[in-house]
């Protein structure tokens, strides 16, 4: 693919556990194209959200190679690779992982101010209007739910203009209304930002949306295909 802003060569990944090692990636070799939405399927223990790990330099390939916007993941340190998601990408998890002493508007403009950028805050209020939060600036994530949760969670991920947003079950913890409302501002975000999106995703209806189905099963692809 001549456009891939994230190419993977027979990566793997196996982890250290209790019971030894445990192989979880076998021989993936994918290439996601920029400004393509991908949604990662498949049933529990495939190794989606592994996958997603691996894109994001979350975990380090155990072989293979893993490159990302031209730069070769498995050659950085955890230093670097933390530096360059912060410059590069947004993650967005099922779990908000919010800081329930900052309020929202402190939890969407703490990460940008970490990095440097001078009008955080002022940046953080836009991406929580975008989100429909624009009243709840001055709430802490124990005064809203859910759904508000994880709407703070998308404005923190999108409010640095990634090119990439890394999704891993965003609907998972909420009911259909709200997860449907959720879908809609991750493709309002990435359309407005103009990212590449790669969600992690049981929902049928959220992977129809994507431009490309990827299934994994038992830890290799299964099969890739255009989604209806």
């Amino acid at each position: 693919m001549p456009d891939a802003i994230i190419s993977l060569t027979d990566a793997t990944l196996a982890l250290d556990g209790n019971a030894g090692r445990v192989e979880i990636l076998h021989g993936i070799t994918l290439d996601v194209a920029r400004g393509e939405t991908v949604g990662l399927i498949g049933p529990s223990g495939s190794g989606k959200s592994s996958l997603l790990m691996l894109l994001g330099g979350l975990e380090q390939a155990s072989g293979g190679t893993v490159s990302v916007l031209g730069h070769d993941l498995t050659a950085m340190s955890e230093d670097q690779l933390a530096r360059f998601r912060r410059d590069h990408m947004g993650v967005v998890f099922q779990s908000f992982h919010l800081i329930p002493t900052m309020t929202a508007l402190e939890n969407v403009a703490t990460p940008l101010e970490l990095a440097g950028v001078k009008d955080a805050f002022e940046r953080a209020r836009e991406e929580l209007d975008a989100v429909g939060l624009g009243a709840r600036l001055d709430h802490y994530p124990s005064q809203m739910s859910g759904g508000e949760q994880q709407r703070v969670a998308l404005a923190r991920a999108a409010a640095p203009r990634p090119e990439i947003l890394l999704a891993d079950e965003p609907t998972g913890n909420l009911d259909g209304a709200t997860g449907e409302a959720i879908m809609e501002l991750l493709a309002e975000l990435r359309d407005r930002h103009g990212s590449t999106l790669v969600i992690v995703t049981h929902a049928a209806d959220l992977a129809a949306r994507c431009d490309r189905i990827v299934r994994l099963r038992d830890g290799r692809i299964d099969a890739a295909e255009v989604s209806a």
